[in-house]
């Protein structure tokens, strides 16, 4: 994929029709502030535009049918569209957060590439947090939180479907403030979410 697909996909994705609708479901309750990933203030100095907001009222998405649509086909489109590539191969490093505009990425990469999109079509940033877990294998992962009026879900480019945050079968470690995605706060309790419970989207 070219970078200039790569950086400009989403305004070539067709409009999917708004059907579904979503199940009630927790929000992940969140503690103090904690450490903030390297990888994110690496991915700030290289694109502040990225990061420099400034702190905003946290706000959530109102999760209905088009919202719901939107979410579905941003997280197929972008998993579908960006190649899995571990940092390491990609940029001879242990880890590097950054826009997949090569078309080559790892977790973290989707999720910024995912957040970039909603936010581009009018989602407000402070309801589209990076968030890293662990998963079963007690490795470190990072999905993509959507705060919404039905609760928390995870977007994850290890699975296609819109899941509520309790039925991934992670581990959820810490996420981004919704006020500041500078801070990042721990998220409690420090429990592996349910593989069972609400079904995926």
């Amino acid at each position: 994929m070219s970078a200039a697909v790569a950086a400009c996909g989403w305004l070539m994705i067709q409009p999917a029709p708004a059907t579904g609708h979503a199940p009630i479901v927790s929000a992940a309750a969140v503690g103090s502030a904690t450490s903030v990933p390297w990888g994110w203030v690496d991915f700030c100095q290289r694109y502040a535009g990225e990061c420099g907001s400034g702190p905003l009222p946290a706000e959530d998405i109102r999760l209905d049918q088009k919202a719901l649509a939107d979410l579905k086909r941003i997280d197929i489109w972008v998993n579908a569209h960006v190649a899995p590539v571990t940092d390491m191969e990609h940029w001879g490093v242990e880890d590097r957060w950054d826009l997949p505009i090569d078309g080559r990425g790892d977790c973290e990469d989707y999720a910024l590439f995912k957040r970039k999109i909603l936010i581009q079509m009018g989602y407000p940033r402070q309801a589209l947090l990076m968030t890293v877990v662990h998963d079963g294998a007690d490795e470190g992962h990072a999905i993509l939180t959507v705060k919404t009026d039905r609760g928390d879900f995870a977007l994850d480019n290890l699975n296609d479907s819109v899941r509520p945050w309790t039925d991934t079968g992670y581990a959820f470690v810490k996420r981004q403030s919704q006020e500041d995605p500078n801070v990042w706060v721990k998220i409690l309790p420090a429990t592996m979410a349910s593989a069972a419970g609400n079904p995926a989207m």
